[in-house]
């Protein structure tokens, strides 16, 4: 039969292809569409999404992570429409893509609300993994995987569990979530939780979770509190390691909870009875006892007098004579030492302690051996601008000062006689043993000049030696003393042209007029001129009458004789 003769189709056919035609003209490129499975083909499922021609969708699409890729003919699937008709005349459709349109919708409602969404892990990349979210791919990084490092994501992968949005690019199809949040917000609610159930005071027992160098994390049942090391004991310890052990449970009291930062603080030794009641009266100050050192620092050591009770020897304290030493080098840790209690602070919980103590003050032990006056020997340790250090016995300096080293001379020129090693002889001058200083001289070993000189008067007439002649006059030594003066060259005689020091020698000797002589300021001056002047006031009184004819010549030839006949 020709196609002219064709049955015409019929009303209701044409009505149906009429409908069919509207369907596919709604159909659109970039939509997702609701279609049928009509056929599955090996690994591909044929789907009628109303259009002019079917589609094909490859099976694994509808399998993926927490996804069951079974598929049935009949099954209602969304797929996307990339091309309603491509060159073979079939329509471009994915499963995928529809999923992916699907979920960007959902997850950017979430991620405006800032909900958690679920998603599985099933991929490892560089810098975290890969999540589906439902058929958006998002990106986990490592540091966001758990609250502290994970080695082995393994177990986490392929289980559905929720994750915290962070980022979102719909453009650039970027998606970056956080599993790390969500646990964090998870135990701060339990934390709030189990913190609100605590009370400070409350005693409640606990696991060692960690231990640190400065004490112990105990897990007190899905929260953690920490045991500080000096919560530990009433005594001293070194390290937590001493008194707790990973996975001891232990009983311990709730001292502090912040309830902000869900801090706990727990404690061990006030549990126990506090040694520190009553401390004064078992320890009185002056007591002497002994200790074990626990600690040694730079300013002390610390010794232990019973478990839980430790006193501190202050460096002050250590030793009589070392003063500038570390105390290290006085005492060790672990030595038993014996000591004295020196001061009992119980509400600041300070023992002061004293090493030094329990031996005799060496100052003591001099100034009973040595008494003021007494002559000691030594080596001289050290020179200053002030005098010399002289080591005595028992580790003790006493100390010469320059106006104790010679009668005559000054200090500053004496010392330079003295060197360090040289043994020399002192005598006892003073001790004054609060202030741990001993005074000793050696110029007194040879005498005072002054106090040994007699009754020497000023106006008095006195014969000296010459020791040197210098330009500015003459270094002399008193006859018959120990005393040493110096004249000036204006004082070598009343004519100016007899003044002159190199008319004299050394060894020489002349008289001369004593013109000040003042035992406490220890000075003696002598003058020839002044001696001159009032031999010719006296023979002027004697030869100068107006009648007698005498010349100035004669009259003091006469005196001169007459001192010339004493002598």
């Amino acid at each position: 039969m020709s196609a002219a003769y064709q049955q015409a189709p019929s009303r209701e056919d044409f009505a149906a292809l009429l409908e069919e035609s509207f369907r596919t003209n709604e159909i659109s490129e970039g939509s997702v569409v609701k279609g049928k499975v009509v056929a599955i083909e090996k690994d591909v499922a044929v789907i009628d999404i109303g259009a002019k021609t079917e589609g094909r969708v490859a099976l694994k699409e509808f399998a993926g992570p927490n996804r069951d890729q079974t598929i049935n003919v009949g099954d209602e699937v969304e797929v996307y429409v990339e091309r309603i008709e491509n060159a073979l005349g079939e329509a471009v459709i994915s499963r995928d893509k529809a999923r992916r349109e699907e979920s960007w919708v959902k997850l950017e409602k979430a991620f405006e609300a800032g909900e958690r969404v679920n998603g599985v892990i099933f991929n490892q990349v560089k810098g975290g993994y890969t999540v589906d979210l439902d058929g958006a791919v998002a990106f986990l990084p490592r540091s966001q995987v758990d609250i502290r490092p994970v080695r082995d994501v393994t177990p986490l992968m392929g289980v559905a569990q929720p994750f915290q949005i962070l980022k979102m690019d719909r453009r650039r199809g970027n998606i970056v979530v956080s599993r790390r949040t969500v646990l964090e917000e998870s135990r701060a609610e339990q934390r709030s939780e189990l913190v609100a159930n605590l009370e400070e005071g409350q005693v409640i027992d606990g696991v060692v979770k960690n231990i640190t160098e400065y004490g112990a994390f105990v897990d007190l049942g899905g929260i953690d509190g920490l045991l500080h090391v000096t919560d530990m004991a009433w005594r001293r310890v070194n390290h937590p390691s001493e008194v707790v052990t990973i996975g001891q449970t232990v009983k311990v009291k709730i001292i502090k909870i912040n309830h902000e930062t869900h801090r706990i603080s727990l404690g061990i030794k006030q549990l126990l009875a506090d040694p520190w009641e009553g401390i004064a009266a078992r320890y009185p100050v002056g007591a002497k006892l002994k200790g074990r050192v626990t600690n040694i620092t730079d300013y002390g050591a610390f010794v232990e007098l019973e478990p839980g009770i430790e006193g501190l020897i202050h460096v002050s304290e250590m030793s009589w004579t070392k003063k500038n030493v570390h105390p290290g080098k006085i005492i060790s840790t672990s030595q038993e030492v014996e000591v004295v209690i020196l001061e009992v602070d119980q509400v600041k919980r300070r023992i002061s302690l004293g090493l030094k103590q329990t031996l005799q003050n060496p100052w003591e032990a001099f100034a009973e051996k040595h008494p003021v006056g007494s002559v000691v020997e030594g080596e001289v340790k050290n020179k200053t601008e002030f005098g010399l250090f002289i080591g005595l016995e028992n580790d003790v300096d006493g100390m010469v000062h320059l106006s104790d080293l010679d009668w005559n001379r000054p200090g500053e020129q004496v010392i330079d006689e003295f060197k360090k090693g040289d043994v020399v002889r002192a005598q006892v001058l003073d001790v004054d043993v609060e202030k741990e200083r001993i005074s000793l001289g050696i110029k007194q070993l040879a005498g005072d000049p002054f106090a040994e000189a007699g009754e020497i008067k000023k106006g008095q007439i006195v014969t000296c030696e010459v020791l040197e002649v210098k330009d500015g006059g003459l270094e002399v030594k008193i006859v018959d003393t120990d005393l040493t003066t110096f004249i000036k060259r204006s004082e070598l005689a009343r004519d100016r042209a007899d003044q002159r020091p190199e008319r004299f020698a050394a060894g020489e000797k002349l008289d001369a007029r004593v013109t000040q002589f003042d035992r406490k300021a220890r000075r003696v001056t002598v003058s020839v001129k002044a001696l001159e002047v009032a031999e010719e006031k006296e023979a002027m009184a004697q030869y100068g009458s107006a009648d007698s004819g005498a010349s100035l010549g004669d009259i003091l030839g006469a005196a001169l004789k007459a001192r010339t006949d004493k002598k």
